[in-house]
C-alpha cells in the first residue's frame, strides 16, 4: 500500500545512496559486475536498427527479471548518448506530482552517476506538476536504481535524468511526454521505461493479460494504453512511464516499438500462483 508523503520542494545538494543491494542486485561489487555481464552476454542480439530512442525494461530483481532486463540492454551496446533518463513509478508512497530528482548524483555499487541538473531544472520549469524534488527517490525506492548497474556496465559516460512518477493520471502523462520533447528535441538522449506488467494472477492469466500489454506497445497504440491503462484494462506498474517514454520517442522520430523477450516469475522458478510479469521492448527506427 502506498502511503501520502508530502512534497520536498528544496534543493537539494546530495547523493542519492544505495538502497537496493542485497535485496534486488547483489551486495558486492564483483559478483554485481559479472552477474550483469553475463546477462549481457547472453542476450541475443538485434539487428537491423538505425537509431534508439528508448528501452522498456522490467524492475524487480535481478535474478528474476535480469535476464528480459539485458535484452532490451544489448542493443546499446552500439549506441552513445549524453543523457539516459530514467521513469519509475513510485513503489512506497504516493504524491500527486512528477519528481526529477534534485541532488547531484545517484549511487550504486559500481559507482556515482552524476544527474544533469540543467536537465532538472528545464524539466521542472515545463509543467506545475513536474517539480524537482528528492520525493520519491527515498534508497527504497528501487525503480531507477536497478536499471542503472546495466548503464553503468555499457555506457563510459553519460548523465542522468531520474523521473519517479507519483500520480500516473492522464493529466501527469501528458504533461511529462510534452516536457521530455520539449527539453530533448535536439539532444543525444535515452528514455527508460522501469516497469513490470501484471502481477499476483495465477500463471496462465498473467500471459494471457500480458500479451495484451505486450501487442498493444509492439502496435505504438498509446491512445489504447491511454485509455486501458487508466480503466485497469491493461496492467503495468509503471504505464503512466511506458506511456510518457513511448509519447515522447514517437514525437522524437521513432517507428517501431519492437518486443524483445517476454517472461514472468513463474518461468523462474518461483510460484505459479501469484507471478510477476516482465517485458523488454527497444524503441528505434
Amino acid at each position: 500500500m502506498l502511503l501520502k508523503s508530502k512534497v520536498k520542494r528544496t534543493m537539494a545538494n546530495q547523493i542519492r545512496e544505495i538502497g537496493a543491494a542485497g535485496t534486488f542486485y547483489a551486495d558486492k561489487k564483483n559478483i554485481l559486475e559479472r552477474e550483469v555481464a553475463v546477462f549481457l552476454e547472453s542476450s541475443a542480439e538485434v539487428t537491423g536498427i538505425k537509431e534508439v530512442f528508448g528501452i522498456i525494461t522490467p524492475n524487480d530483481a535481478l535474478a528474476n527479471s535480469g535476464g528480459v532486463a539485458a535484452r532490451a540492454y544489448r542493443p546499446l551496446l552500439d549506441h552513445d548518448f549524453d543523457y539516459v533518463v530514467v521513469i519509475s513509478p513510485s513503489h512506497h508512497i504516493y504524491f500527486e506530482e512528477i519528481s526529477v530528482y534534485n541532488g547531484t548524483a545517484y549511487k550504486t555499487l559500481l559507482g556515482e552517476v552524476p544527474v544533469a541538473m540543467d536537465i532538472v531544472d528545464a524539466l521542472a520549469g515545463q509543467h506545475a506538476k513536474i517539480i524537482a524534488s528528492d520525493i520519491g527517490h527515498e534508497s527504497d525506492e528501487h525503480g531507477i536504481e536497478v536499471q542503472l548497474p546495466f548503464l553503468q556496465h555499457i555506457f563510459y559516460d553519460f548523465k542522468l535524468v531520474p523521473i519517479i512518477m507519483g500520480n500516473q493520471d492522464l493529466e501527469n502523462i501528458t504533461a511529462l511526454s510534452a516536457a521530455l520533447v520539449s527539453v530533448f528535441r535536439d539532444k543525444k538522449a535515452l528514455f527508460v521505461a522501469s516497469s513490470n506488467l501484471s502481477s499476483n494472477h495465477p500463471y496462465d492469466r498473467a500471459v494471457i493479460a500480458d500479451k495484451a500489454v505486450m501487442d498493444t506497445i509492439e502496435n505504438f497504440d498509446t491512445e489504447k494504453l491511454v485509455r486501458n491503462f487508466q480503466d485497469d484494462t491493461l496492467e503495468m506498474s509503471g504505464g503512466g512511464a511506458v506511456i510518457s517514454v513511448l509519447n515522447a520517442c514517437k514525437k522524437l522520430g521513432a517507428t517501431n516499438a519492437q518486443p524483445l523477450l517476454y517472461r514472468n516469475s513463474g518461468d523462474m522458478g518461483g510460484s505459479k500462483q501469484h507471478v510477476t510479469g516482465y517485458g523488454s521492448f527497444l524503441i528505434h527506427t
